[in-house]
């Protein structure tokens, strides 16, 4: 229960600040995300990122199928991590049904 407050929390929190930074940004997303790979020290931050991404995304499908869940069921969760990285798996977290296992 308090992993699932806690993602509730974190969700809000950084999907708000998410909007308000794309909302003031002078540039799109992907001019900005190609801004940040032209250098090899932001480049290597983002690389980084995206590995931890891969990580999450692999855990959310073994978690989904554990749980019976379809590939439909995953997908949206999968796009929202491509796209906003922490946003697909803090969503998966917060809507994610109480099992035992997870009441650790």
């Amino acid at each position: 229960m308090k992993l699932r407050i806690t993602s509730i929390i974190l969700l809000l929190l950084f999907t708000g600040y998410t909007a308000f930074t794309m909302s003031i940004a002078q540039q799109s997303l992907l001019s900005f995300g190609y801004q940040l790979i032209s250098s090899p020290d932001t480049a290597q931050v983002i690389f980084d990122l995206y590995i931890m991404a891969f990580l999450a995304m692999v855990w959310m499908y073994d978690d989904c199928k554990r749980l019976g869940k379809s590939n439909l069921y995953f997908l949206p969760f999968a796009l929202l991590t491509l796209v906003f990285v922490s946003i697909g798996p803090l969503l998966y977290l917060a809507l994610k049904p109480n099992t035992e296992a997870s009441k650790i």
